[in-house]
């Protein structure tokens, strides 16, 4: 159950910093707030390595044929970057989404691994997106953590020691066990996560996924599995995502033509590019309308 006050002053902040329809900083590092009155169009996007809890309303994410749900009381945990469509499901003016999003830093929860590993067990996960309900001292720390944003003071005493503990709770969560995996030294999680890296530092360019297996240190047909299992998704679409994120990103920022786009992320032909960009996103590059900066 999540307390109303909380919902309330999450949503009063956001409102405030006039920008109710978006995400906003707070004076954490990492820490942002969600408050979202009207459901959104699903939208491409990636997810980095985040936890998010639900404070009201829902939202829903699609990896290729996985669709994950979550909402009011909920927490998700993203271990790797992943490229996904998601959008705002459940949201009105008076009953509006809210959310808390922290970036992980998986430093810290290295630093926690021993004792909290301990007490989680054995659980695993498989996938390296886990959502489930929220227990009542998660829910508590990232208030916490949220409230002494506000305050300079607090921030520079508390929030270090309020990260640690919503790290080692995320570690013992019964969805935190691909979290748990990918600090383990070359698990498959790890090495899927070095592959990774990899491909989003180099994603204009042609790969060879021999190479990524033997960066990860797995055969050709071990590297395929585990990457599925993990991303819902193969390499080389994992490339295309991304590519074509960041050429919608051009076409939309102005000023490029369309095969200028596509050669900037990558590709070799106009045609192969405005083919797959329509089947992404539904409609043409060329209808693709450019988004004011301030607007943006």
């Amino acid at each position: 159950m999540v307390p109303q006050d909380l919902i309330e002053e999450v949503a009063a902040f956001v409102r405030a910093k006039g920008t109710p329809e978006d995400g906003c900083e707070t004076g954490v590092g990492g820490l942002f707030a969600f408050c979202r009155e009207t459901p959104t169009e699903f939208q491409a996007m990636v997810y980095e390595p985040v936890m998010c809890l639900v404070l009201q309303g829902a939202k829903e994410a699609h990896l290729e044929d996985r669709v994950i749900r979550y909402g009011a009381g909920m927490s998700l945990i993203v271990s790797h970057a992943l490229p996904v469509t998601a959008g705002v499901i459940d949201a009105a003016p008076d009953k509006p989404y809210v959310s808390l999003v922290l970036r992980l830093d998986l430093a810290t929860a290295r630093s926690l691994y021993d004792e909290a590993g301990a007490a989680a067990g054995q659980q695993r996960g498989t996938h390296s997106m886990s959502v489930a309900d929220s227990d009542a001292a998660l829910t508590d720390a990232m208030a916490r953590l949220f409230r002494l944003s506000q305050d300079p003071a607090e921030v520079q005493a508390l929030a270090p020691l309020v990260l640690r503990e919503i790290h080692f709770r995320l570690l013992r969560a019964q969805h935190g066990g691909m979290l748990r995996q990918l600090l383990l030294h070359e698990s498959p999680a790890s090495r899927i996560s070095k592959a990774i890296a990899l491909i989003r530092a180099g994603y204009k360019a042609p790969i060879a996924v021999a190479e990524l297996a033997a960066a990860a240190g797995m055969s050709q047909s071990t590297f395929h599995e585990h990457f599925k299992t993990l991303t819902s998704t193969t390499p080389l679409q994992y490339q295309k995502e991304l590519r074509l994120l960041e050429a919608r990103r051009l076409l939309m920022s102005g000023g490029r033509s369309v095969a200028s786009a596509a050669y900037d992320v990558g590709y070799e032909s106009p045609t192969q590019f405005s083919r797959e960009y329509a089947r992404k996103f539904g409609i043409p590059p060329r209808d693709e309308k450019p988004v004011p900066a301030a607007a943006s």
